[in-house]
């Protein structure tokens, strides 16, 4: 195999650091869009659907994952949502036009079969309010039926529907997108920011320990980007603790060198939101700090034409099923590695979706469940990126790209235990043809012993996995890892997603 002779490198040292890693960090999204719900999620008289109709084949996969938080649920489905329709028995909800994907929408899946699904699997529910065609009532409403303890019409009515106990959600987002004109009931940043601002006060009166989560631009390519943050945090400062990104990317025009370096771009958007936000700080002369909540992210082709038939007002059509290559995995752990980069203000993310819609997970009606390729970079991570992110500043050799100029071959973060002095990197090779060299001194961490380097790649670097071939693309184990006098040297091949784990501990 080829390489560089010039290698990539860099040094850990466990005194600088950038900050710990907030677990909500990995969550994820479920929305009532396309096969996400139905078909994915819940599939009652599916052969593995357990007595409330979900998949327990799915719910292994989501454990498996890691998901810490899921959104819920929207995304553009919330700006239409009528909560109460999805509450109560089954036979009784209503079915409703969903105008955001032009679908039709049962209600057969509602909130207490979502807080369900997030106890089987562990995952901190994350909820989101109808800033769309609802607003500060509406919200407050929905809050009271699914926290106060009891004793009330809306607390009661959720004891009778089956949940005693309150849902205790303690993350909330203010509507979804409102910047978008394709939004149900799209707002200027002053229209918005005065909503969400009166929806926040009311909410916090109900419980002042909520976590609020303000929208943000839906991208940096929205003409009003930064200036709509601006207006709606001067708003909503006192009563919102995050504000919203949502970030997609795709390759186009073949232009693959440019597509593995979007998180140059993510890494741009990130610091030109914290930038925004720690200006509206200084002007009201607050003392907290907004953080951000990355809940929408991913590798999403929105310009490919959709390969199923799919009519108006269909009930779960076939919709957004990207199916990811090796390369788009490689992308995707770039996108990870930039959230791990800035985990001092990124303290919430959710991976937009989680089951069939652009997402790690796919399922095939009566049929199997499998990990999709971007699978296996969001497992690792949640798994072995906890901790405190440490400072990564590499000496690379670079590449040109169209879009972004001069960029580093290498992209990568590092993760430290301090209890246990375990650290765990994360390295993306962006090079399509050649192996890279990396060297990592890592004497001021003291973790000096290799537990394993696993790789993401492929010889094709189009391999996907799917329903007759789940397993075509897994990481696998990399060949001459080694440290030496406290400097770890590795080759990273082309095009390749790397965990490497090190530890300390002599046993």
């Amino acid at each position: 195999m080829s390489h560089r002779t010039t290698p990539a490198r860099f040094t850990l040292d466990s005194a600088f650091g950038i900050g710990a890693v907030n677990p909500r960090l990995y969550g994820s999204f479920v929305e009532h869009l396309g096969r996400c719900v139905y078909t994915g999620i819940y599939e009652p008289g599916h052969p593995q659907a357990d007595a409330d109709g979900l998949r327990q084949d799915v719910l292994d996969l989501v454990r498996e994952l890691g998901v810490t938080t899921v959104r819920y649920p929207g995304g553009n489905f919330v700006s239409g949502y009528r909560w109460e329709d999805s509450v109560g028995p089954r036979e009784e909800r209503p079915v409703r036009l969903d105008l955001a994907w032009k679908t039709t929408e049962t209600n057969e899946f509602g909130l207490g079969e979502f807080m369900d699904f997030c106890t089987k699997t562990g995952m901190e529910p994350m909820m989101a309010v109808n800033l769309g065609t609802r607003g500060v009532e509406d919200a407050l409403r929905l809050l009271e039926y699914s926290n106060h303890p009891g004793g009330t019409e809306l607390s009661d009515r959720r004891a009778d529907h089956g949940a005693k106990e309150p849902y205790g959600i303690k993350m909330w987002c203010l509507g979804n997108e409102m910047d978008g004109t394709w939004q149900i009931g799209h707002k200027t940043a002053e229209e918005y920011g005065r909503l969400a601002a009166e929806t926040a006060r009311a909410m916090k009166m109900i419980d002042p320990d909520l976590e609020l989560v303000a929208c943000g631009s839906s991208g940096t390519g929205i003409k009003t980007f930064a200036a709509w943050e601006a207006t709606v945090l001067e708003a909503t400062y006192d009563n919102v603790e995050h504000v919203s990104l949502h970030a997609y990317y795709e390759e186009t025009d073949g232009d693959r060198d440019s597509f593995l370096a979007s998180a140059v771009d993510m890494e741009h958007y990130i610091e030109s939101v914290v930038a925004t936000c720690d200006h509206v700080r200084a002007r009201l002369k607050a003392t907290k700090r907004i953080n951000l909540s990355f809940d929408e992210w991913n590798v999403w082709y929105q310009k490919r034409t959709n390969p199923h038939a799919v009519e108006d007002w269909q009930q779960a059509p076939r919709l957004l099923e990207d199916v990811y290559t090796v390369t788009d995995a490689v992308v995707f752990g770039s996108m990870l590695i930039a959230l791990l980069r800035h985990a001092d203000r990124v303290t919430a993310a959710s991976l937009a979706q989680l089951v069939n819609v652009i997402a790690p997970i796919m399922t095939e009606p009566d049929g199997p469940a499998w990990r999709q390729t971007t699978f296996f970079p969001f497992a690792q991570a949640s798994t072995y990126g906890r901790g405190r992110v440490l400072r990564v500043d590499v000496d690379s050799p670079t590449y040109t790209t169209a879009k972004f100029g001069e960029v580093p071959l290498l992209h990568a973060t590092a993760v430290i235990d301090d209890e246990t002095g375990d650290v765990t990197v994360f390295a993306v090779n962006r090079s399509q043809t050649e192996a890279l060299p990396l060297n990592i001194d890592l004497r001021g961490v003291g973790a000096h012993t290799l537990v394993e380097h696993l790789v993401l790649a492929d010889g094709d670097p189009e391999a996907v996995n799917t329903a007759d071939r789940p397993d075509r693309v897994t990481p696998h184990p990399a060949t001459g890892t080694t440290v030496t006098d406290g400097v770890l040297h590795a080759e990273l091949e082309p095009l390749s997603w790397n965990m490497i784990r090190l530890t300390g501990r002599q046993d």
